[in-house]
C-alpha cells in the first residue's frame, strides 16, 4: 500500500448549491470522459460530476476527473505575461503586446542570423485540436520553421509510426465497444487500473460478462497482471521476440486466416521467412517467456472468434517500440482480427489530445494527415492557406528528442515551448538542463508559472487551462468531443487559440491567411480540409458533438452519426489498398544489467497522478496519496543491500543519480525496480532515453541502475537541496 492509501483515507465531496451544470469533456488521459461541472451561483467552479449519458464514461470518473474542477482555483497559475533578457535575471511583469513583440522580434533576428529552422517550437498534447490547427498554420504558414514537433514524441510517436507502417496511415482502428464482443484479450505493457481506470471498467465489465480471456505482457506484476488470467513477465525490450514467436507458432500450425492475408496483405512471404527463425524453444531463451506458454498464448489468440490488443507506454517507449506495434499489428492481421467488432490493434493512448496533434496540428506534415513529402498536398494547403506552396519544406523537420541534441551543436538557437515540461519529462535530466542553457532565447507558454522549464524562459505566456477555453478533443477510439469554456482564465492569461492568432499578426503571411478568432470557425476549416480524407469529420458541428456525447470519426458530410472502427472493408491506406506484413529482425541494443548497474529500472504511472504533476501535484486529494518518488524494490534484494521498507536509497546509472524512497514489494523481480515517472527529482535523471530508429521515441523503461544504501540523515539534505533547486 502507497501513503495515504494506507489509511483508506475517504473522499469526501462537500455539498454545494449548483445553479449550473457545464458540459465539457476531461483535460487528463486519453480516455475521454464526458464531465459536467457545477457552478454556485458567484459563478465559481466547485464540483463536478461524470456524465450518464455519454457512451464512453457512462457517469464514471476517475480520482483525476472527480477533482478536475479544482484546477481553476489550484496554486501556481500564470497571470501576466513575463520578461526578462536573461535567464539568471528576475522576470519583470509585462503587457501582451510588449512579449508579443519581443517575441516575434527574436525569432525573426535568430531565423535572418542563423537560418529559418534555428529557431524549434514543441508543442503539446494538452491543448484543443483547433489550436493545434492554428498553431500548424503559425508554425508552417507563418514563421516557417521545420523544426516544430509535438512532446507525443515522448508516448506515442512510436504507435503512430506503427500504424502508419502497417496500414498506411496513423489512426487507432477499434474502440472501447470491442470489449464487449471480444474472445480474447492481450494487453502489451499496459496497466489500466492506473493509467486509464475508465477503459479498464469498461473491460472490466465486459469480462465480467463473457469471461474472455486476459493475457498480459508486462515485465512487473502490475494490477492489471494481478487481475490477469495469464502473466507474461517478459524481459525488457524483448517485445519483438515474443511477437515474432507467436507468429511463428500461428503459420507453423496452420492458424492464421489465410484468405484475409491473401486478399488484405502484402509482404507475406518474407514476412513467413524472417519469423521462421523465432521458434519458441530459441525466443524464450531471449525474452524470457517459456516455450509452452508462447504456443499456448498463440493458439489460445488464433484460435478465438474474435480477438484484440491494446497496449500502452510498455511498447512505445522502447528502442524498438515502432516494430512492437508493427508485431502487434501483425499479429492481428495474421488471424484477420482487424475492423471488426471484438477484433482490433488499439493502442491506448496517453494525453487528453494526443490524438488532436496527430491529426491536425501539422507537427509530422500538413493537417489532416497530409504529408510535406507529398506535392499534392504541400499544393492543396498552400492554396487553402492563400500562400506560396513553396515556403513548405519538402519534408519533415527534426523530432523533440532529436531539437535538443540540435541545441546542444548550434543548430537551434531559440525555441517555443507550448504546455508541455522538458526539463521533467525528457531522460537525462542533467544534459537537458546544459542543454537550455544553450539557448539564445526561449519562450514558455503554460497555464503555470511554476513549471520547472520557466527557469530557462525569457518569456512567459500565461495560458487558459483545459475548460477556460473552447474546442474539441479527439480520444483514444477517435471520438471528438466537446470542451466547454466553464470558466474564464485567470488575470491576463489567455487561450492558446489567441496567442497564436495574435503572434501570426507580426509575420508576413499572417497577413495573407485567414486566422479566424473563434473555435467554431476555426473548426469549420478543420471540416472542410477533411472531406474525403480518412479521417472525414465533415459531418460533425460543435453542436452535434455535444448532444451525442461525442463522436468517432469519419463522419462523413450527410451522416447522422460516426463509425466506430476503419478497415472493416479490408481497404488500408497504403497505395495498393493493403495491409503490409513486415518482417521485424530483433536487434538487441538494450542497455542491459551488468556487474556494476545489476537492476533494471522500470518506470510507469500511478492513478493519483499525471505526467508531470504540474496540476496534480497541486491537488490535495490526489497529492496526499503519492506525495514524494518513490521505488519498487524487490524484498530479497533489499535485504541483500541492508536497505529497509520506507527508507531512503540511492538510485544510480551511468548518467547520475536520485534517491528516493524505498518500498519492499513482490510486484517487482529481484534484479528490477520501478518508480513512478512523475516526480522531476527522480526517474529521468538516470533514464537513457535511447531513441527508437523510426519514431524517435526515447527508451525510458530500459536502462540499467545499481541500488546504494545511504544514510537518512544525508537523504534529507539531498532532498532539501532539490526542493531549493526549482
Amino acid at each position: 500500500m502507497l501513503f495515504g492509501r494506507a489509511q483508506k483515507n475517504p473522499i469526501k465531496l462537500p455539498a454545494h448549491d449548483i445553479v449550473d451544470w457545464k458540459y465539457t469533456t476531461c483535460g487528463y488521459c486519453s480516455t475521454g470522459c464526458s464531465i459536467e461541472v457545477g457552478l454556485n451561483k458567484d459563478g465559481q467552479a466547485v464540483t463536478g460530476r461524470g456524465v450518464g449519458g455519454a457512451d464512453v464514461n457512462q457517469g464514471k470518473l476517475c480520482i483525476k476527473g472527480i477533482f478536475e474542477h479544482e484546477l481553476f482555483h489550484s496554486a501556481g497559475r500564470g497571470t501576466v505575461p513575463l520578461m526578462r533578457d536573461k535567464t539568471y535575471e528576475p522576470y519583470q511583469e509585462t503587457n501582451w503586446d510588449a512579449a508579443m513583440d519581443k517575441t516575434a522580434s527574436e525569432i525573426k533576428r535568430i531565423q535572418e542570423t542563423y537560418g529559418r529552422d534555428s529557431f524549434a517550437i514543441i508543442s503539446t498534447g494538452q491543448i484543443l485540436t483547433e489550436e493545434f490547427y492554428t498553431l500548424g498554420k503559425l508554425a508552417r504558414g507563418c514563421i516557417g520553421t521545420n523544426n516544430y514537433d509535438g512532446n507525443t514524441t515522448l508516448c506515442m510517436a512510436s504507435a503512430v509510426s506503427g500504424y502508419k507502417r502497417s496500414f498506411g496511415s496513423d489512426g487507432p482502428p477499434g474502440c472501447y465497444d470491442d470489449f464487449e464482443h471480444t474472445d480474447c484479450l492481450i494487453a502489451f505493457g499496459s496497466n489500466l487500473p492506473e493509467q486509464h481506470p475508465v477503459i479498464y471498467w469498461r473491460m472490466r465489465e465486459a469480462r465480467e460478462k463473457r469471461r474472455f480471456p486476459l493475457i498480459v505482457v508486462d515485465p512487473r506484476v502490475t494490477m492489471l497482471a494481478q487481475f490477469a488470467d495469464m502473466h507474461l513477465p517478459i524481459t525488457p525490450g524483448t517485445d519483438v521476440v515474443l511477437l515474432n514467436a507467436l507468429a511463428h507458432v500461428i503459420l507453423d500450425e496452420g492458424l492464421e486466416d489465410r484468405a484475409y492475408i491473401d486478399a488484405h496483405c502484402s509482404g507475406a512471404e518474407e514476412f513467413e521467412k524472417l519469423v521462421a527463425q523465432y521458434d519458441p524453444v530459441t525466443a524464450s531463451k531471449i525474452c524470457g517467456i517459456d516455450e509452452d506458454t508462447i504456443r499456448n498464448v498463440a493458439r489460445l489468440y488464433a484460435k478465438s472468434e474474435s480477438a484484440m490488443s491494446i497496449w500502452t507506454m510498455g511498447i512505445n517507449q522502447s528502442t524498438h517500440g515502432s516494430d512492437g506495434v508493427v508485431g502487434i499489428n501483425s499479429l492481428n492481421l495474421l488471424t484477420g482480427n482487424i475492423g471488426k467488432p471484438g477484433s482490433t490493434s488499439l493502442s491506448i493512448t496517453g494525453q487528453c489530445n494526443a490524438m488532436g496533434t496527430r491529426e491536425w496540428s501539422s507537427c509530422s506534415g500538413l493537417p489532416g494527415y497530409r504529408a510535406l513529402e507529398k506535392e499534392q498536398d504541400r499544393e492543396e494547403i498552400a492554396k487553402f492557406w492563400g500562400i506560396d506552396p513553396e515556403f513548405f519544406p519538402k519534408k519533415r523537420g527534426l523530432f523533440q528528442t532529436d531539437i535538443f541534441p540540435a541545441i546542444e551543436t548550434g543548430q537551434i538557437k531559440g525555441l517555443w515551448i507550448i504546455g508541455t515540461n522538458p526539463m521533467t519529462s525528457m531522460p537525462n535530466t542533467a544534459r537537458i538542463r546544459k542543454t537550455f542553457e544553450r539557448l539564445e532565447f526561449c519562450v514558455v507558454q503554460d497555464a503555470y508559472r511554476d513549471v520547472e522549464t520557466t527557469e530557462y524562459a525569457n518569456v512567459f505566456f500565461p495560458a487558459g487551462l483545459w475548460a477556460e477555453k473552447n474546442g474539441v478533443m479527439t480520444n483514444t477510439e477517435r471520438r471528438v468531443n466537446l470542451i466547454s469554456n466553464v470558466i474564464d482564465p485567470p488575470g491576463q492569461a489567455k487561450s492558446d487559440l489567441w496567442i497564436f492568432n495574435e503572434m501570426a499578426k507580426r509575420f508576413e503571411n499572417g497577413q495573407k491567411i485567414k486566422f479566424p478568432e473563434t473555435a467554431s470557425d476555426v473548426f469549420d476549416e478543420m471540416r472542410e480540409l477533411s472531406k474525403g480524407r480518412f479521417l472525414d469529420i465533415s459531418g460533425m458541428t460543435h453542436e452535434k458533438i455535444e448532444q451525442q456525447r461525442g463522436i468517432q470519426w469519419p463522419m462523413t458530410e450527410h451522416a447522422e452519426t460516426g463509425s466506430p472502427r476503419v478497415y472493416s472493408d479490408g481497404k488500408f491506406n497504403h497505395p495498393d489498398g493493403k495491409a503490409k506484413l513486415i518482417p521485424l529482425p530483433f536487434i538487441d541494443n538494450n542497455e542491459v544489467p551488468d556487474e556494476d548497474y545489476p537492476f533494471w529500472l522500470n518506470s510507469g504511472r500511478v492513478v493519483e497522478h499525471f505526467h508531470t504533476r504540474t496540476r496534480t501535484g497541486k491537488i490535495g486529494n490526489q497529492n496526499k496519496y503519492s506525495p514524494t518518488p518513490y521505488m519498487e524494490m524487490n524484498p530479497d534484494s533489499a535485504k541483500e543491500l541492508g536497505i529497509k521498507h520506507m527508507t531512503y536509497a540511492r538510485l544510480v546509472s551511468r548518467r547520475g543519480d536520485a534517491v528516493v524512497l524505498v518500498q519492499l514489494t513482490q510486484r517487482v523481480p529481484r534484479n528490477m525496480v520501478f518508480v513512478p515517472f512523475h516526480f522531476h527529482e527522480c526517474v529521468n535523471r538516470v533514464s537513457l532515453g535511447l531513441l527508437d530508429p523510426h519514431s524517435r521515441q526515447p527508451a525510458f523503461k530500459q536502462c540499467a541502475t545499481r541500488i546504494e544504501p545511504i544514510s537518512q540523515q544525508e537523504a534529507a539534505a539531498v532532498i532539501n537541496k532539490a526542493a531549493r533547486t526549482f
